[in-house]
Order: structure tokens, then sequence, then C-alpha cells
């Protein structure tokens, strides 16, 4: 009898608290219901480098540029070098990071498009975020020598998101004079 009695008193305590209900829940219509779609953030995406190139910016008469690739800048004003790197079987949005270390810090810093841009203490790094279109997978940042810019050794670290993708290290040499 104590048995019974037992199991009547849980029985009812428990419909009394929802514990037993009378249709069963359909779990996977509630998480159909509440789910929203979110592009899918670069760091989901796998990121693999087909192609790194650094050097000497070249634009032709119809716009076409290209990269003479060469790890000594000559310091003339207006020389633009910088990176293209292309991801492989990658479209959309890229978020990157560019870390440009100099030997000693220049006379002025200072960038085109008004991005994100940082320049450490020491004046000897600098720190460019854009978030970049990339409907072919390319991405791609240059810098214009200008009037102070050191001769020496440089480096330029590309990452996507957190993750180090590639490193270009050159020298800014003095222009021979004849």
């Amino acid at each position: 009898m104590r048995i019974w009695a037992t199991t009547a008193v849980l029985a009812s305590s428990w419909l009394i608290f929802g514990v037993i209900a009378s249709e069963p829940i359909n779990a996977t219509s509630v998480v159909v219901q509440n789910a929203t779609s979110f592009p899918t953030p670069t760091s989901l995406k796998k990121i693999t480098v087909s192609n790194a190139e650094f050097g000497l910016k070249r634009v032709d008469a119809k716009g076409n540029v290209t990269i003479f690739q060469t790890k000594a800048v000559p310091l003339q004003q207006g020389n633009a070098y910088g990176w293209r790197i292309k991801l492989k079987d990658y479209r959309g949005e890229v978020k990157w990071r560019e870390v440009l270390r100099l030997p000693k810090p220049p006379e002025t810093w200072g960038t085109d498009n008004g991005e994100d841009f940082s320049i450490s203490a020491d004046g000897t790094t600098s720190v460019t975020r854009r978030t970049q279109s990339a409907p072919d997978g390319v991405i791609e940042n240059f810098w214009t020598i200008a009037p102070g810019d050191p001769v020496g050794k440089y480096k330029i670290e590309v990452y996507i998101d957190d993750r180090l993708i590639n490193t270009f290290e050159f020298e800014v040499i003095p222009v021979k004079r004849i």
C-alpha cells in the first residue's frame, strides 16, 4: 500500500509542477523558430594562401597594377611598395591586419583612406586594420615613400583575424646618384 501511495503522490506532484507533459515537446521546431542567419565570420572560413608577392607597385596606362618583385626598395619619393596575397578558394569580405616595422621612426606617418591606423609609442611600428572586399580572393596594401622615411630593414606581417598568414622582409636603400 505504501508503494502505491508514494507513486500516486509523486505522479500528482509531477503533473502539478509540469514534469510530465500531456504533449511531447518538439525541440527541433523550437530551434528552427529561433534560428537566425549570420554571415560566416572570417575566422570560421578556411584560409589558405595560394600566392603572395611583395615589391614595387607599377601602374600601366590602363590602370592595371602589377608588382615588380624585389626586396630592395629605393628611397625615392613617390615610390610605392607593398604586398598582394591571393587566398585560395576564398570569396567575400576579409578582415586583415598589417603590422609594419621600420628600423627607426620616420619624420611623418600617414594614410590615404583614414582607416583604422595606429602607431607604437616609439614611432617605429604601425598597425593598419581593414575590412576589404575580396571577390576574387585577393587582398593588398601599398605604402608610398615620403620625405623623412628611414633607410634600413623593414618588416611587414599580415594577419587574418589573429592568424599570421605572411611575413615580408625588405630593405629601403638609398638611391645612388651618378
